[in-house]
This record gives C-alpha cells, structure tokens and sequence, in this order.
C-alpha cells in the first residue's frame, strides 16, 4: 500500500539541485546547438530549476530560491567563453555574445526563477527566512562597547629611537 501525500525518497541537498540546473542548462545549450533549436536552452533550465527546486531537502530552500539567475548566467557565460576563444576579439566577441544570449534567455531566466520561489514558498521557504531572521536577531542582541575611535597607542606614529643617543665627540 502506498500512503496518500508521500513524498519522494529522493532528497538532493542545495549543491546537488544546484548543480543539476547548471548541468541540465549546459546540456541545453549542446542540445540546442545541435539541432537549432534555441528554446530547448530555457526549456532545460526551468525544468532543471523545478526539479532541484521539488527534490532538495525543505531546510536547503532559501539557498535553492536565490541561486537560479546565477546558475542561468554561468552556464551562458562558460558557453559564450567556448564560442569567444576562437574569434579575433575575444574580449568583443564575449561581450555581444553574453548580451544576446542573455537578453534572448531573460523570459526563460524569470519564468525559472518565478516557479522555483513559487514551488519553495508552498514547501516551506517562509519557515527557513523566519528561521534566518531569528538567527540574526539572536546575533544582533549580543551587546557591544561602543567607542567612538580606536586610540593609536602612544608614540605609533612617532619614531622610535633605540639605545642610548651617541655623545658628541
């Protein structure tokens, strides 16, 4: 008998979700090469995005929801450097080419990021930034001395003569 509401047995931890996305968006990118057919790149990342987002551990989910602009950025930059290498400006070439497969991959980006916080919200996000929140509001009510400035101890800034000084001969 299977239990109603179960959930899956396979839990991937932060780095895990996050490393597939990224693998899944590069995968996206050969795939999308060999056929022409750019829309698999965005296709590739939302799905990759959900999945981490749907298998990482409830407590990994603050660090899940902030990380897919970044895995979207260096999968495009990684694979814009391959095309820049061979060009006679690479510094150019990598420009332009981060510029348009960026701006070509912006829906994607936002849609991705979109459904990741919306999927985290439902399985528990607002417990992990209370949880933050206590944590730093615990750090914060440590009391400290407050001084205005840091004295210099005496003579920092003056030389220091050692020994004794010559006589006059």
């Amino acid at each position: 008998m299977t239990e109603k509401g179960r959930r899956s047995a396979v839990k991937l931890t932060a780095r895990g979700a996050i490393a597939l996305a990224l693998v899944a968006t590069l995968a996206g990118y050969i795939v999308a090469a060999l056929v022409n057919l750019p829309i698999l790149i965005g296709l590739a990342f939302v799905l990759a995005s959900l999945l981490g987002v749907l298998l990482v551990n409830p407590r990994e989910l603050l660090s899940m929801v902030v990380t897919p602009p970044l895995v979207f950025f260096a999968a495009t930059l990684f694979v814009e450097l391959g095309r820049a290498l061979g060009s006679v400006s690479v510094v150019q070439s990598l420009a332009l080419g981060l510029y348009s497969s960026l701006s070509r991959g912006a829906p994607w980006l936002f849609a991705g990021s979109a459904i990741v916080l919306a999927v985290a919200w439902r399985r528990g996000l607002r417990d992990n930034v209370r949880d933050l929140r206590e944590e730093l509001r615990a750090g914060a009510d440590v009391p400290r001395t407050r001084q205005l400035y840091a004295p210099e101890p005496e003579g920092y800034f003056e030389p220091k003569v050692y020994g004794t000084p010559r006589a006059d001969d």
